[in-house]
């Protein structure tokens, strides 16, 4: 039986070349089952929107394995410690500070790291030049979560606007 991964984007969504969108592509080549859902008013999210889509898709699909990208963490920090399941791996890639002033995201912040992830596995995926979470929180988030971390150099978003078309390492994650 394959392992089911679901995908969670940010704002905006992560339509190709987005290195989430090729992640899904590479996993279903190696039989994994994927779900890759637009969430909801993508481009203005709203968090009870997003949260009330999570939560029938997670009684839906009940996935072994969760990718999450920027706000798409975030909202796995909203929820997951009313989750009634637990998954074996959850991968954060490029979260995000605990506020922001971003209008069209308001509804996300702020928010607090909890340590009830509701995984076996976790890694965060961070970067040394993002423009929303910088080394020092990155650190301390990892701290928090007492979980491993990876930290690109110069990897600005992690996103396609910062060449990501491809996360080799998100890759691994989910595969090994």
């Amino acid at each position: 039986m394959s392992k089911k991964v679901l995908i969670l984007h940010g704002w905006g969504g992560s339509s190709y070349p987005h290195w989430q969108a090729q992640l899904a592509v590479d996993l279903i080549k190696d039989n994994y089952t994927i779900s890759f859902p637009s969430l909801p008013n993508k481009d203005h999210p709203k968090l009870h929107e997003w949260i009330t889509y999570l939560k029938k898709e997670l009684e839906h699909f009940k996935p072994d394995i969760v990718v999450c990208h920027s706000l798409g963490n975030i909202l796995w920090f909203h929820i997951s410690h009313s989750l009634h399941l637990s998954v074996e791996k959850l991968l954060l890639v490029a979260p995000v500070r605990t506020n922001c002033e971003i209008e069209e995201l308001k509804s996300f912040f702020p928010y607090k790291y909890t340590n009830e992830l509701k995984s076996k596995k976790t890694l965060i995926i961070a970067s040394t030049n993002d423009p929303y979470l910088n080394v020092e929180e990155a650190k301390i988030l990892q701290k928090e979560l007492n979980v491993p971390i990876s930290i690109l150099d110069n990897a600005g978003h992690i996103n396609a606007d910062s060449g990501y078309g491809k996360l080799d390492l998100a890759y691994e994650f989910v595969t090994k």
